[in-house]
């Protein structure tokens, strides 16, 4: 088994709720009131996209590495994580 990391946006603004998404797997978000459900949540939505992409016969993305900055205003957080899931999931 080998744990792989995402690279994991997080962004929030006054009005809505928090948001995650990774942009190296195209469609998996996850969004919470908090931002420890947001990164749990987002962390299952990863493992359950692996998951698809298994059984569709098809291989996942390859994780681009990059450096990214983060980014603050008065009225949104925006900022990255890194999540890991375990290969066996996948």
């Amino acid at each position: 088994m080998k744990d792989v990391h995402y690279l994991v946006r997080i962004n929030k603004d006054p009005s809505s709720d928090w948001g995650a998404s990774v942009r190296d797997l195209p469609g998996c978000v996850a969004t919470a009131r908090t931002l420890e459900s947001a990164l749990r949540r987002i962390r299952k939505a990863i493992e359950l996209h692996l998951k698809g992409l298994k059984e569709d016969g098809v291989d996942p993305p390859r994780i681009r590495r990059r450096s990214v900055v983060p980014r603050a205003t008065r009225h949104e957080i925006d900022f990255y994580a890194s999540v890991v899931v375990s290969t066996h999931v996948a």
